[in-house]
């Protein structure tokens, strides 16, 4: 077998056996199709030819090339990809032994999630009032975002049912996982005025959808649609930074324990499978406190 009839029964056995989601799915369709582009410019055929100086020369290669040099997360994203398609073709006997094991990611430097203060926030939700249909989906969708810690596939995803009562909404995360989020009093708000004044003539000009945001057309707001959302409400607001939809989980995340919130508590909100995800949250409050105290203390400098 060809290397792309590997690489498409692996992601084959991802998608059916294992169900991980498309946008998983598409993510290590794309990891491998640099390897196999790699493999190709090297003249390996099969994967049986594949040695781990091969593969560690691909790794170097991704990390150095002139265009748009992946960065170390990047890097032990696909390099994970590759090893997840070597392990697979052992176990289903296409290799006798896995090469890509041997292989190590680059160790990741402990990047702080970037987050923007509260006054930051509700400059930015701020930006989105107004009374058009365009503005009262914006200002719910913000305020929900903020307000849950909803990654934007879970809030592109939200269906009108979803808003399970006036106090909490049902988020779907990374494999399916459900769970239930609270509501704040300013989303909830924001919410109500959309499904009421904006949601019926937004859903009037397409077809018949139970999705809860919609765009101009009546179809179900893209993830692409929420970055220019939140971009052109930065603007408007003159943040001065860069504002992603990721930026808005963090500052949850952030603003949460500041104001004492136990990390557990947190980390169910969020989603996160493991505690350890959530603690580099405490990494930012604690330079938080530490500039703090830095400033205010008379001996601290």
């Amino acid at each position: 077998m060809t290397v792309a009839a590997d690489v498409d029964a692996y992601l084959r056995h991802v998608t059916i056996e294992r169900g991980l989601s498309a946008n998983t799915v598409a993510a290590y369709r794309r990891d491998l199709a640099l390897y196999s582009g790699w493999l190709a410019q090297r003249g390996v055929g099969e994967v049986q030819e594949v040695t781990a100086p091969l593969i560690a020369d691909f790794a170097l290669h991704l990390g150095t090339r002139p265009e748009s040099p992946l960065t170390a997360s990047s890097l032990a994203r696909v390099l994970s990809t590759v090893r997840g398609l070597h392990r697979f073709l052992l176990e289903e006997g296409r290799i006798e032994r896995d090469v890509a094991a041997e292989v190590r990611p680059p160790k990741l430097s402990s990047r702080l999630p970037k987050a923007i203060s509260v006054e930051q926030v509700t400059a930015l939700l701020a930006a989105t009032d107004g009374d058009e249909v365009a503005d009262l989906r914006d200002k719910a969708l913000l305020e929900l975002m903020y307000a849950t810690g909803a990654r934007v596939s879970e809030a592109v995803g939200l269906n009108v049912d979803d808003v399970v009562d006036a106090e909490v909404v049902r988020l779907t995360g990374k494999g399916s996982k459900q769970r239930i989020v609270p509501l704040g009093s300013y989303a909830r708000a924001a919410i109500d005025a959309y499904l009421v004044r904006a949601r019926p003539l937004l859903s009037a000009k397409g077809r018949a959808t139970p999705a809860l945001f919609l765009g101009m057309r009546g179809a179900r707001l893209s993830r692409q649609n929420v970055w220019l959302i939140i971009r052109a409400a930065a603007e408007k607001a003159q943040l001065g930074v860069e504002v992603s939809p990721h930026t808005l989980r963090h500052s949850f995340a952030t603003h949460l324990l500041a104001g004492g919130a136990d990390v557990r508590v947190v980390q169910e909100l969020l989603g996160h499978s493991s505690v350890a995800t959530t603690q580099i949250y405490t990494l930012v409050t604690a330079d938080t406190l530490r500039d703090v105290y830095t400033t205010a203390h008379p001996r601290a400098r």
